[in-house]
């Protein structure tokens, strides 16, 4: 198969807990023609499939290297700790890292936030994944402190979270690499900042349907027909080619004179 004849595609990767569905419905609006290919990555590993050309773009979380990445952050994820449904802390509405001093504070290996000090007491080994946390969680050894959407993501019926005040938050952006700024990236770029479909900074615009364009083609030519039929019932002349002197509108029947004064060209009285 030809390259020209392969349709163009848009790879995108985002990071667990990261929800793309409302941006995805808008392309599909706007681009039905090019597919987006969505997959999901451990978010230590968006960067690396970015740089390795394994996608056109991520929604990741941050930071990322700026040096190679190009970034737009979209939002901050508000920060909470995950815990039975019986422990105590479900009894205030929010938490403070002095609530959790006497607390198992599992870290898992891929953990999202960026922790200057742990709060509570840390567990003999760290959970290979945020998954596993949770199951740890679900079995009373401790709890666990994530973004609001993988508490979410990772929910059971016999768990529950309250907010964490003065904790680290998670940034999610739009990434991806600087040499790689293409069309459908700026397209997608757009569609993530809200931009109108007929906005002058956005690329993409509405793709006319062959019936479309043919209104917009024949349009002037009936306008012309419509100006030269007006003419014509004016008694002017039928087009803009017709040379001067040569047409004219019909003599009026009858005196010869003009609508104007019907009694010029009359023969004077006695002659």
């Amino acid at each position: 198969m030809k390259g020209s004849d392969v349709s163009p595609s848009f790879r995108l990767v985002y990071a667990p807990g990261v929800m793309p569905g409302k941006w995805v419905r808008v392309w599909n609006e706007r681009l039905p023609g090019v597919p987006l290919a969505l997959t999901q990555v451990p978010a230590a590993e968006t960067g690396g499939l970015l740089l390795a050309g394994d996608a056109d773009a991520g929604l990741v979380r941050l930071p990322v290297d700026r040096t190679v990445l190009s970034a737009i952050p979209l939002y901050t994820e508000q920060t909470v700790v995950v815990v039975p449904k019986d422990h105590l802390v479900t009894a205030v509405d929010e938490v403070s890292p002095e609530d959790l001093a006497d607390e198992i504070v599992l870290h898992p290996l891929d953990d999202v936030l960026t922790w200057e000090t742990l709060s509570g007491r840390p567990a003999l080994e760290r959970p290979a994944t945020t998954a596993d946390a949770v199951e740890l969680v679900a079995a009373g050894i401790g709890v666990l402190v994530v973004p609001l959407s993988l508490a979410r993501l990772y929910h059971r019926k016999d768990l529950t979270h309250r907010p964490l005040k003065d904790a680290p938050e998670s940034g999610v952006a739009l990434a991806w690499p600087e040499a790689a700024t293409t069309d459908l990236v700026e397209d997608f770029i757009g569609i993530v900042r809200g931009r109108t479909v007929n906005s002058t900074r956005g690329r993409t615009q509405p793709q006319d349907s062959a019936q479309e364009k043919q209104k917009k083609q024949d349009k002037p030519r009936r306008t012309a027909d419509k100006g030269a039929a007006r003419q014509q019932a004016a008694g002017g002349p039928a087009g803009r080619g017709q040379r001067r002197g040569t047409g004219g509108a019909p003599k009026k029947k009858g005196t010869g004179g003009t609508p104007k004064n019907p009694r010029r060209g009359k023969p004077r009285r006695g002659s």
